[in-house]
C-alpha cells in the first residue's frame, strides 16, 4: 500500500503537471504516452505468442498521434501532409510481412492495426479535447477528464468493497459488481458538479453529463481491457508503475470514453 501511495502521488503529479506545461509539453507528453501504451499491448502480444509488426506498428502510431495533434493543434497544411504521408505508411504493415516467415500473416497485421485502434486513437482524442472548443487550448476539458474518471474507479471500488453483492461481469472481472458500477457513477457525478463550480466553461449539467458517460463508457473499457489480459492469460499488463500495473491498466477507462466525450463536448462547443 506505502508503494502503490507513493506511486500514485507522483502519478497524479505528472499528470495534472503535464496540464500547467503549455500546448506544446501537454502534445509531446501524451504522444509518448500513447507510444508507450502501444508497446506495452504489443508486448503483451509477443508474450502470449502472437507476432505483431512492433517497429512499423510504432512508426504509425508516432505518424497517427501527431496527424491528429496537428490538426487540432496548428490547424495548418502540416496536417493535411501528414495524413497523406500516414495512408503509405500504414500499407508499410502489410509489406512488412512478406518478409516475415510466420504462418499467421494476417493475425499479424491485424493484431498491428488493433494496437493502433486500440491505444493510439483513444489518446488522440484525449488529446483533442483541449482544443475542442472554438478558442484554443484549454486544458480544463482532460484535466476534469481524468479527475471525473479517477472519481469514477475510487466510487467504483470503495461502492462496491462496501455494498458490493451482485455481480457486474464476472466472466472478464469477478470483482466489479454492480452497486460499485452505480457507486462510481454517483461519486463521478459529484465530481463533474463540482468541477462545475471552478472551470465555468460548461453548465453543471454538462459536467455531470460528461462525468456519466465516463462513469458508464469506462467501466466498459475496464471490461474490454480485462477481456483483453484474461485472453491471453496475464493479471497485469506491466510494472512500469509499482503497485499499479502497467499504464494500460491505468488508463483502461480512457480508451473508450474519450472519443465519445470528445464528441460530446464537439457538438456542445460548436
Amino acid at each position: 500500500m506505502k508503494t502503490r501511495a507513493i506511486t500514485g502521488i507522483f502519478f497524479v503529479a505528472i499528470m495534472l503537471g503535464s496540464f500547467f506545461a503549455g500546448p506544446v509539453v501537454y502534445s509531446v507528453f501524451y504522444g509518448l504516452l500513447s507510444l508507450l501504451c502501444l508497446q506495452e499491448f504489443y508486448r503483451l502480444l509477443k508474450q502470449s505468442g502472437q507476432q505483431p509488426n512492433i517497429a512499423v506498428g510504432l512508426l504509425n502510431g508516432l505518424l497517427l498521434f501527431t496527424a491528429f495533434a496537428c490538426t487540432f493543434y496548428l490547424d495548418a497544411p502540416i496536417s493535411h501532409k501528414l495524413l497523406i504521408v500516414l495512408i503509405p505508411a500504414m500499407s508499410g504493415i502489410f509489406v512488412h510481412e512478406l518478409y516475415k516467415t510466420g504462418t499467421a500473416p494476417f493475425a499479424n497485421i491485424a493484431y498491428t492495426f488493433l494496437g493502433l485502434i486500440f491505444t493510439i486513437v483513444p489518446f488522440s482524442f484525449f488529446h483533442a479535447l483541449a482544443f475542442a472548443g472554438p478558442a484554443g487550448f484549454n486544458s480544463h476539458f482532460p484535466m476534469a477528464f481524468l479527475l471525473m474518471l479517477w472519481a469514477n474507479d475510487t466510487g467504483a471500488y470503495l461502492t462496491g468493497r462496501q455494498f458490493g453483492r451482485t455481480k457486474l461481469f464476472e466472466r472478464h472481472s469477478p470483482k466489479k459488481t454492480w452497486e460499485g458500477f452505480i457507486g462510481g457513477i454517483l461519486i463521478s457525478a459529484i465530481a463533474g458538479y463540482i468541477i462545475s463550480i471552478y472551470f465555468t466553461e460548461l453548465p453543471w449539467r454538462n459536467w455531470v453529463s460528461i462525468a456519466v458517460i465516463i462513469g458508464i463508457v469506462g467501466t466498459s473499457g475496464d471490461l474490454v481491457e480485462s477481456m483483453f489480459k484474461r485472453s491471453i492469460n496475464v493479471k497485469d499488463s506491466g510494472g512500469i508503475l509499482p503497485g499499479h500495473g502497467g499504464l494500460l491498466d491505468r488508463f483502461d477507462g480512457l480508451l473508450l470514453a474519450a472519443p465519445i466525450v470528445f464528441a460530446y463536448l464537439y457538438f456542445v462547443l460548436n
